[in-house]
């Protein structure tokens, strides 16, 4: 008799039929309802049953032996049973909490491990530090840290909860937007994924929408497949939409197309950025003659399309992309004040959204549900970094940085705590960041593989996989919910993150601070039960966790099935009585905060600043601008050991123009060294007229290899990027300001 088995789960990807057989993953099938479903769970069998699977505790053999930190990435590693595992490692954090404090321990983790509610890793590993007492946080994302400390001096809000929660819905741009103007794309590719999951697939078929209607949509960067096809194609050299931005509102200006009674009205500060916008401040008016050679646009081209935004419904949209790199605030608060001076802002189908396309949940038109999410109680520790800073901090403990209008000092972290990431494929400058990881005293990752990082800890305990628990599946930026049933049982020794932590807080006297009491089982109950409270209390009825299993899923009915209330309407029709939560009330195109902060690399309103790197600094050493794209075949780096198998899938493709190639004898498909002063990789040419002269692509998630060679081997983009960061102001990450060279690889 057959033990075949299917049943339906949830990821960050999407929702997908799974296939077992006994105690294996055997495939994966579509769900049905998604009309494009990612192809990314097809290599989930393999991933999940590969032989990089961790299968039980593991220490750094060099490390257990004299507690030595200089050999990570290079040593073995000791197989130990879980109980001596967990004995050394509670000793030890015990040892450096009650030594140096809990602010020489750093609670490290990304959101993306699962889009489980309860066995959410970065919840968890938080959770058990803020139990014994705490720990030195993170604040923002390397996807959008910038952005979060620019954007509420220029809107007052939070941008996570407020600007890509509660920004305009598709419907609303498909029955308004007559003009799309799309700085970085919204690439369906990077709109498979979304935090907690996207069901359905969607943003692809929008745009089918969008151009039958006739909607004009205009790609702006330097790759045409960063938006849907049929979509015009403005190549733009990376780094300068600032200055298209600024040549755009110059045209608007000196034609007289500026909207001032929607300045006056809901902004301040635009007497004091006009003077340097028209010239009068430094001798240089921002027109399109200026803008023409920065950013590789005609200035008939630019002159062209500002007379369009302002003369048609027009919604601008700002990629994620954009503030990953040097600057990165400047293009955010410049599209801002390009919307302003439009002044569509608060009408259907106008203004500026953020984030469209960088996941699938933004556009969704939704009524907000919130709850099960684990309580990671109280942080007594205020010590919080920016969170691209990492590298810097272990270099430099007691070292002064500027952040956001404050004099701060780095912690002097003794341990590193890791679940739910890896840093070794998201961080800048990777090679640097490998010789600052020798620097703590202790390393402990939780990890179902061992990832680049797991190899560079000193104590591995094997975490479990979603499809080896029990857990709940639900998103704010979608209208599905899942159980997540246990499909298998844990692969060779692997725990849940939960059961590693509890086990961890028994052996240092915290059991009661952490689990209160309840099993994995019976906390999805608290949680669940909670839910469905705050479900009922809005008048949505969803069944009790034994009907959720027996179903499986559901479909929430949470679709606004048309336009939503636009989020700044209420503001523009009143903005004295719904102000911004800026100090003016206003949309701040001055910001007398930021310019109180005295930084040269942020002013008080948005300027052009040429970044570090770019084709202005570009030089025969280093020729190239690379973008550093999100994978289109996995999620950062998840289930990289499996496609890494895959026959030609490493080194990973770089894409290349034919004058670049040519000028180097490169055919498509040969082996490349990519390299400048910090670092190479090898990849793969693909050469395609679909990327600007001057620019090429290597997308990121290839793992980190192994130290002491002179080339990454698989093609990880970061081993090229520079650790700066985007500003005093936001220190975000500027890993798309990078210049390489690029020739055939003859070793």
């Amino acid at each position: 008799m057959s033990d075949r088995k299917t049943r339906i789960t949830t990821s960050h990807w999407g929702a997908f039929e799974v296939e077992t057989m006994g105690d294996r993953i055997i495939a994966t099938h579509p769900f049905a309802p998604d009309p494009d479903p990612s192809a990314i769970p097809a290599i989930i069998p393999q991933a999940v049953h590969h032989h990089t699977r961790i299968d039980r505790p593991h220490i750094r053999r060099a490390w257990l032996d004299r507690r030595d930190r200089k050999g990570r990435g290079a040593d073995d590693f000791v197989a130990l049973p879980w109980d001596e595992a967990l004995d050394i490692a509670a000793q030890e954090i015990a040892r450096i909490r009650d030594t140096h404090g809990n602010g020489a321990i750093f609670g490290g983790s990304y959101g993306w491990s699962s889009a489980g509610r309860f066995h959410h890793a970065q919840s968890q590993v938080h959770r058990f530090l803020n139990a014994i007492g705490g720990y030195v946080a993170s604040f923002g994302s390397y996807s959008t840290g910038c952005a979060q400390a620019i954007m509420p001096h220029v809107f007052g809000m939070n941008f996570i909860t407020l600007l890509y929660e509660h920004q305009e819905g598709w419907h609303t741009l498909d029955q308004h937007t007559e003009t799309l103007v799309m700085f970085g794309g919204i690439n369906p590719k990077n709109a498979q994924v979304s935090m907690g999951g996207v069901t359905e697939h969607e943003t692809a078929g929008w745009f089918d929408r969008f151009q039958a209607k006739g909607m004009r949509c205009v790609n702006i960067g330097p790759q045409r497949g960063d938006s849907p096809p049929g979509c015009e194609w403005m190549a733009v050299r990376p780094g300068s939409d600032t200055a298209l931005m600024l040549a755009l509102a110059w045209v608007l200006e000196d034609e007289g197309l500026t909207d001032h009674a929607f300045l006056d009205r809901c902004t301040t500060g635009f007497d004091r950025f006009c003077p340097y916008l028209m010239g009068e401040a430094d001798g240089t008016p921002k027109s399109p003659d200026w803008a023409a050679p920065l950013c590789g646009v005609p200035a008939d081209t630019i002159r062209a399309l500002a007379r369009r935004m302002a003369t048609t419904r027009t919604y601008i949209t700002v990629a994620w992309s954009l503030q990953r790199a040097h600057h990165g605030e400047q293009p955010y608060w410049m599209s801002a004040v390009l919307a302003a001076m439009l002044g569509q802002i608060g009408l259907p189908g106008g203004g500026v959204g953020y984030g469209y396309g960088a996941i699938g949940g933004v556009g969704k038109s939704l009524l907000g549900m919130t709850g099960m999410t684990l309580p990671q109680g109280h942080n007594p520790v205020a010590d919080v970094i920016p969170v691209a800073r990492i590298a810097d901090m272990l270099r430099n403990p007691g070292g002064t940085y500027d952040f956001n209008g404050q004099r701060r000092s780095y912690p002097d972290i003794r341990l590193v705590y890791w679940a739910g990431g890896n840093p070794f494929h998201h961080h800048q400058d990777l090679n640097a960041l490998h010789e600052a990881w020798q620097t703590p005293e202790t390393i402990l990752v939780n990890e179902p593989w061992w990832t680049p990082t797991a190899k560079r800890a000193d104590i591995v305990f094997p975490a479990t996989t979603p499809y080896e628990r029990e857990d709940i599946g639900r998103s704010n930026l979608d209208d599905y919910l899942f159980h997540m049933p246990q499909l298998i049982p844990p692969v060779g020794q692997a725990r849940d993150d939960y059961d590693i932590f509890a086990g961890l807080a028994a052996r240092m006297g915290a059991t009661d601070a952490y689990t209160e009491g309840r099993t994995s089982a019976e906390w999805i109950e608290l949680l669940y039960a909670d839910y469905r409270a705050r479900a009922a209390a809005q008048g949505i009825d969803v069944p009790d966790l034994d009907g959720l299993r027996e179903r499986n899923w559901m479909k929430l009915p949470i679709r606004v099935d048309g336009p939503k209330t636009t989020l700044f309407a209420p503001f523009r029709d009143d903005p004295d009585a719904a102000p911004l939560g800026t100090p003016s009330g206003r949309i701040e195109i001055f910001s007398e905060t930021i310019d109180s902060f005295g930084y040269d690399d942020c002013p008080g309103h948005p300027v052009w600043l040429p970044p570090a790197e770019w084709a202005g600094t570009a030089t025969a050493d280093a020729p190239l601008h690379l973008v550093s794209p999100q994978p289109g075949d996995k999620l950062h780096s998840q289930l990289e050991s499996a496609l890494a198998d895959q026959p030609g899938a490493r080194p990973e493709r770089l894409v290349i123009h034919p004058d670049d190639a040519a000028a180097r004898a490169i055919a498509d498909g040969d082996l490349l060294r990519v390299f400048n002063t910090r670092g190479a990789a090898r990849a793969r040419a693909h050469v395609s007229g679909d990327i600007l002269p001057g620019v090429v692509a290597l997308p990121t998630g290839a793992w980190f290899g192994d130290p002491g060679g002179n080339i990454d081997p698989h093609g990880n983009p970061n081993v090229l990027t520079a650790d700066i960061g985007t500003s005093r102001l936001g220190q975000g990450c500027s890993a798309h300001s990078t210049l390489v060279q690029v020739a055939c690889d003859n070793d």
